[in-house]
């Protein structure tokens, strides 16, 4: 054990929303207001592919891997909505 406190704690959690980019915060604030990529994509004047990378970003920040039992999109909004 690392002695660190698990990332699931509030503190955290902060500190990874504070580790995004400022369009990876826009892009999941446009997440939280239940937009698609393809929504994100064209109000921001992205392809849709960069929207996906920054999506898989975000996720790796906030540490959300693939779960066959959790939804990642729900998961790092709920984060976000937290904060």
């Amino acid at each position: 054990m690392s002695g660190e406190p698990p990332y699931f704690w509030p503190g955290r959690r902060a500190e990874a929303l504070r580790a995004l980019t400022d369009r990876e915060r826009t892009v999941l604030a446009m997440m939280a207001e239940g937009r698609s990529n393809a929504a994100i994509a064209g109000a921001l004047f992205l392809s849709y592919g960069s929207v996906e990378k920054h999506v898989t970003q975000i996720f790796a920040r906030l540490g959300l891997s693939a779960s066959q039992s959790d939804h990642r999109r729900v998961l790092a909004v709920l984060r976000y909505l937290e904060s």
